[in-house]
């Protein structure tokens, strides 16, 4: 039989339900065309039809209760599920041919809708070129009847037009808003420009000099009062939104630095054709050799311009809270940077040229900031120098010249001298003439750099010191090393004293302000140059201010130092010792006893001894600087107390006369040597004090004193038995603390009073 055209439309519409994966079919092939046959037989083409599927529907609820009261079996469940499946179908199929029906509607729609919003767009194109004529009309002619107000207030809302548009796509709109803001701009500003410099002209602007500004006639309240109107009208026509919207960012790159307000602008336009005739063209005033010349002349102007400028142009700027003497500054300041930078790059090869173009731009630094009040935020000069190749000659003069000032100060004839060796108390480091010139040489490169606004710069110039620093020590070394055979002599002595200095310097700079800060940008910056591959607890210490940038130098110093101060000792020491040999063998048992102690004379052997320690402290005193002499006159004592402990004192016996013969020429004449220096000279000499304390015993106690000792001696190899006072303590109220127990019993066996325990 053939297919009905309605099944046949079936069928088209399940196959395109196949394709759409979110139909609700799910059957076989099977019941698919046993279902499509049955539709077929029964309604034929009325198949597609709602009233069809209505009565279809009706007619299977009606046969599904019959044969449910009569066959309740899986088959008829089976029956009824499958004929609600193909009944789903049907809607399904129904609803997507809806759909269907619908697209196109749903696209002529759309296309209404666009033709529609193109419509508007172009209305509102239109509206921006008629809204942007009325404008241009109304600027023209307010201009015309000098509204000048007017016409500055349609120009603002011609610009707040154009920022409105600033993310539109219409590029050729934009493009003619902006050529017509840009024409009546400049109209405008040429405009008021012209009556500015009228103006300014009758007040005899510019103040190049005292002289000028003193012959200026007081100028008429009219005058004044149409400067300030001007000054006015030219802030508001800048602050329209134009600067922003045409100039954009060329004219400003730093965002710390905007355009110049318009009135500067005009005002120093005669003052750059003045800079630019005598300082960029062919006059003599036009020379390398002279920076000063321009520098000096544009203070100048900053100088003799500002009394004018804060009288007849500021009262017009306070409401826009513009400073009138530094936008001047500012205007005046690019003058200079080009001119700076410009010399600076023809003075990369000629070293004196370039030395002291960077000593008069530090100089111009100075001034300017602390003379003219310019703010620290606004570039200067500073910036010129920071230049990769500009900084780098810079370091390499700085380095140059010192190594050339080093070598003259070391060479010269005073070098080893203090200045003020012929003034009494006037430097306790005495340091000689080459050591005070260094350190005077690195603080001038400390204020040279000082300055600078790049931490990372500074941290160079830092390095740059250390190793200077580093360089004059292996020159003193060297020297040093020439003067060893003799180190009494006067240049070894100022060289210890000229290491002394710069290592006592050195620390100061290490707690100052300027070098902590530093510090800081060592750390946080990470400078591996400056931190010579530091350790983490180098690191931490730098954080925790705990140790300075010098340490590593302050190191080195101090062992150079010791080595020196220790070398100074040894050379004094054989010296003594050579003197002291006849004491050294005095018969001590030989010397009888005297009752009265104020008959007692020094021992003639010692003679050559306590003159030699008299002569080389007093020696030392004149030559070593104060820290220097008290470390050495110390030392000093402390080897010669060992020496005569040991030389003298335990390599003889003693009667009671050699005893106090001895205790009188160490505390009549030995200690007063040192008590020039100190309160109590006999502290530093403890082991030859308490000796002679236990020389000079009394025999009963003497011998009560061994015998305390020995018992104790006894106790503690025993272990056992109850325990007396320790022999410390015995010791101790005799006024003996530094010799133990052991070394009084060897004393006492020196005594040759005592008799036997």
């Amino acid at each position: 039989m053939a297919t009905v055209p309605a099944v046949e439309s079936f069928r088209h519409s399940v196959r395109d339900m196949d394709q759409d994966p979110d139909c609700f079919g799910d059957g076989s092939g099977t019941q698919l065309d046993y279902g499509l046959g049955f539709l077929e037989q029964e309604f034929g083409s009325e198949l597609m039809s709602l009233e069809a599927v209505s009565e279809l529907l009706e007619k299977m609820k009606t046969e599904t209760a019959l044969v449910e009261e009569q066959v309740p079996n899986l088959n008829f469940i089976y029956y009824t599920v499958f004929l609600k499946d193909v009944l789903l179908m049907l809607l399904n199929i129904l609803i997507f041919q809806h759909l269907q029906g619908t697209r196109q509607l749903m696209d002529d729609l759309g296309q209404t809708f666009n033709h529609v919003d193109s419509m508007e767009k172009s209305m509102k194109y239109l509206k921006c070129l008629h809204y942007i004529g009325e404008l241009s009309a109304s600027v023209q002619q307010f201009l015309m009847t000098n509204g000048v107000w007017e016409a500055i207030k349609a120009v603002e809302s011609m610009a707040a037009l154009d920022s409105g548009l600033n993310q539109s796509g219409c590029s050729h709109l934009v493009e003619f808003l902006r050529k017509t803001l840009c024409f009546w701009h400049n109209i405008i500003k040429e405009q008021l420009s012209s009556d500015f410099e009228n103006a300014l002209t009758q007040l005899h602007w510019p103040i190049v000099s005292t002289t000028s500004q003193s012959a200026t006639p007081p100028a008429g309240q009219e005058v004044s009062s149409h400067v300030e109107e001007l000054v006015t009208q030219l802030l508001a026509l800048q602050t329209s939104g134009l600067q922003e919207t045409l100039i954009g960012p060329k004219q400003h790159p730093n965002s710390l630095t905007p355009p110049l307000c318009l009135p500067i602008q005009i005002m120093l336009q005669p003052l750059k054709k003045r800079f630019r005739y005598h300082f960029c063209g062919n006059r003599q005033t036009n020379s390398l050799s002279k920076p000063e010349w321009y520098l000096t002349q544009v203070l100048i102007w900053m100088r003799n311009s500002s009394p004018f400028l804060m009288e007849k142009i500021q009262p017009a700027l306070d409401q826009a809270g513009v400073a009138i003497s530094v936008e001047l500054c500012r205007g005046l300041m690019s003058l200079v940077q080009e001119k700076v930078a410009s010399d600076a790059s023809r003075m990369l090869y000629d070293d004196v040229l370039f030395c002291h173009l960077v000593e008069e731009v530090l100089q111009f630094e100075k001034e300017l900031r602390s003379n003219y009040s310019y703010p620290a935020v606004l570039p200067g000069l500073f910036h010129i120098l920071l230049e990769d190749a500009v900084l780098q000659k810079w370091l390499s003069m700085e380095k140059k010249m010192a190594v050339e000032k080093m070598d003259a100060m070391l060479s010269a004839e005073g070098a080893w001298t203090s200045q003020y060796k012929d003034i009494s108390d006037m430097d306790e480091l005495n340091a000689p003439e080459c050591a005070e010139t260094f350190m005077t040489l690195l603080q001038v490169i400390t204020e040279r750099y000082q300055a600078l606004p790049s931490p990372a710069a500074q941290l160079k110039f830092l390095e740059l010191q250390k190793e200077l620093v580093d360089d004059f020590r292996i020159r003193l070394t060297q020297v040093m090393k020439e003067e060893s055979r003799f180190p009494l002599g006067a240049r070894y002595c100022a060289i210890l004293n000229a290491v002394n200095y710069i290592s006592t310097i050195l620390r100061d700079w290490g707690d100052n302000v300027f070098f902590l800060q530093l510090q800081q940008a060592v750390v946080s910056l990470g400078e591996q140059e400056v931190l010579g591959g530091l350790g983490i607890m180098e690191m931490g210490r730098l954080a925790s201010l705990e140790g300075s940038l010098f340490d590593g130098l302050l190191s080195l110093l101090d062992r150079l130092k010791g080595e020196m101060l220790g070398r100074l000792l040894d050379f004094l020491m054989r010296d003594i010792v050579e003197k002291a040999r006849p004491y050294c063998q005095e018969r001590w048992l030989s010397v009888p006893s005297q009752q009265d102690q104020s008959t007692m004379s020094l021992s003639s052997s010692a003679c050559p001894m306590m003159l030699c320690v008299r002569d080389r402290l007093s020696g030392l005193h004149q030559s070593l600087s104060c820290p220097l002499f008290q470390l050495a006159w110390q030392g000093l004592a402390d080897r010669l107390d060992k020496f005569l402990y040991r030389d003298v004192i335990l390599s003889n016996h003693f009667s009671d006369g050699g005893a106090a013969q001895l205790q009188f020429d160490m505390s009549r004449n030995l200690f007063p040597l040192f008590g020039h220096h100190c309160r109590r000279p006999e502290n530093f000499f403890k082991h030859v004090k308490e000796a002679c304390i236990i020389l000079c015993l009394s025999v009963g106690s003497a011998v009560l004193l061994k015998s305390v000792l020995k018992q104790s001696d006894q106790d503690n190899k025993d272990w056992e038995g109850p325990k007396d006072s320790p022999p410390e303590s015995t010791l101790n109220e005799l006024g003996v603390y530094c010799l133990s127990p052991c070394d009084v019993l060897i004393l006492l066996n020196l005594r040759a009073s005592l008799p036997e325990i």
